[in-house]
C-alpha cells in the first residue's frame, strides 16, 4: 500500500466521527430550514415561530434517534444477502422510532408553547400517530439507506478481507479449511495479507475486524467460525468478541474481578473475560491458576 493511502487512512481514522456527527447535524439543519419554510407557507395564519418549533422539535428528535436506527443496523444489517432476515426487525424498529420520535417532539413543543404561555395540542394520538408514522418510515430506511452507502464508502477506504476460495480445479495452494493468507481488497485493488500478522481480532455484528499495524479489515464471519479456521498454537480466545495472537501479547494485567487486561505490542488494551483466562494463561506458558 501506498504511502498516500496509509496518510489518508490516518486522517480518516482521526476525523472519521467528527466528521459523521457533522454530517447527520448539517443534514437536520437543512431538513429544518427547508421544512420550516414549506410549514410556514402551508400555515400561513398560525404565529410566524409556529412552524418553526413543529419542525425543529421533530429534526432534534430524529437527530437524537440517530443512534438506536444505527445499533439497529449494527444488529440485523440491511444488505442484498440479509435483507430479507432483516426487513422484518427493521419494521418493527421503524414503528418503535417513530413512538420515541412522536412522544419526544410532543413533548419539546408543549415546553416550548408553554414558554408564551400556550397550549400545544397534538390532538387525537393514533390518527395522528399514523400520519406521522408513514413519514418516520421514510425518514428511518432514509437512514438505514445513508448508513450503508456509507458502509461501502468506508469498506471501499478501509479494505475488506476474504477467505481464499477452493479453486475450481486443481488443488488448493493452501489448506482452505485452515487458511495462511487472507485476500484484502482495497480502491479496487488486491493484495494478500498473510495470518501470522493478524495481531487480534474483533467480533462486529456479522463481521469480524481483522487488526493488522493499526488497520482493521473487516471480514464477513462470525467469531467461532473463524476461530475454527485460525492456529490455535498462536491464536487464543480471550473473550466472546476477542481473539489474540500469542506473538503480539506483551503483557497479561490482571484485576479484581477476576477478568484480566491484556496489554498488546502495539498498544492496544484488550479485555480477558475470567472464562478464558486459564486458557490463555497455559497456551502464554505460565501456570494455569487463577487468583
Amino acid at each position: 500500500m501506498s504511502e498516500q493511502a496509509d496518510v489518508e487512512y490516518r486522517d480518516f481514522q482521526r476525523w472519521g466521527r467528527p466528521a459523521e456527527v457533522a454530517f447527520w447535524v448539517a443534514l437536520a439543519i437543512l431538513n429544518t430550514v427547508f421544512n420550516g419554510i414549506v410549514a410556514q407557507i402551508d400555515h400561513s395564519r398560525t404565529a410566524a415561530w409556529e412552524p418553526w418549533v413543529w419542525e425543529s422539535s421533530s429534526s432534534l428528535l430524529v437527530l437524537l434517534l440517530i443512534p438506536f436506527i444505527q445499533v439497529v443496523e449494527r444488529r440485523w444489517p440491511f444488505r442484498f444477502d440479509t435483507w430479507r432476515h432483516s426487513l422484518p426487525r427493521h419494521l418493527l424498529a421503524s414503528l418503535a422510532f417513530s413512538l420515541m420520535h412522536v412522544a419526544g417532539m410532543v413533548e419539546l413543543r408543549k415546553l416550548a408553547y408553554a414558554l408564551v404561555g400556550w397550549h400545544y395540542r397534538f390532538g387525537a394520538w393514533w390518527p395522528n400517530f399514523g400520519y406521522e408514522y408513514l413519514k418516520d418510515i421514510r425518514n428511518y430506511f432514509l437512514i438505514i439507506a445513508l448508513i450503508c452507502l456509507s458502509r461501502l464508502w468506508l469498506l471501499r477506504k478501509q479494505g475488506e478481507a476474504t477467505l481464499l476460495a477452493e479453486p475450481d480445479e486443481g488443488v488448493p495452494v493452501e489448506p482452505v479449511d485452515r487458511p495462511e493468507r487472507f485476500l484484502v481488497r482495497k480502491l479496487g485493488k488486491e493484495f494478500l495479507l498473510a495470518a501470522r500478522e493478524i495481531e487480534w481480532l474483533q467480533a462486529a455484528g456479522n463481521y469480524v475486524n481483522l487488526h493488522v499495524r493499526g488497520r482493521d479489515y473487516p471480514l464477513r464471519a462470525t467469531m467461532a467460525g473463524i476461530e475454527e479456521r485460525l492456529d490455535p498454537a498462536r491464536f487464543v480466545r480471550v473473550h466472546r468478541s476477542y481473539l489474540v495472537n500469542l506473538d503480539y501479547l506483551a503483557e497479561i494485567e490482571p484485576l479484581d474481578t477476576g477478568d484480566a487486561r491484556l496489554h498488546l505490542r502495539d498498544g492496544a488494551k484488550i479485555p480477558c473475560s475470567r472464562r478464558y483466562r486459564a486458557a490463555l494463561r497455559e497456551h502464554a506458558g505460565q501456570p494455569a491458576t487463577v487468583e
